[in-house]
């Protein structure tokens, strides 16, 4: 493939520069996944998890939380619990609310 790109305007630069970019990450990433599944292959041969080999542990992504509190005002807008309190929800704790009335 031979492009010559002295022919080519700044915009289509630009592009092929962004092209080539992402194609460069994508083949480093397929070549990762492959060398990772190649590594856990042999481990799994040999009776270890290539965690247990390493050293390093697999982590788990969080399952996106179901909402367990429910604005008195607008029930769309909801809390699951985690993270900072709303402002809704600390305005319904000082007048008096308690969390089990706010719940879903």
């Amino acid at each position: 493939m031979s492009i010559d790109i002295n022919s080519l305007s700044l915009k289509e630069l630009k592009d092929l520069q962004s092209q080539v970019a992402k194609a460069i990450v994508s083949f480093e990433d397929r070549k990762k996944k492959e060398a990772i599944a190649e590594l856990e292959e042999i481990a799994r041969a040999k009776g270890f998890s290539l965690a247990e080999l390493t050293g390093v542990s697999v982590t788990r992504k969080r399952a996106p939380a179901s909402a367990k509190y429910a604005n008195p005002a607008d029930a769309s807008d909801t809390w699951s619990g985690r993270g900072r309190k709303p402002r809704w929800f600390v305005a319904a704790l000082a007048s008096g609310q308690q969390p089990e009335d706010l719940a879903v």
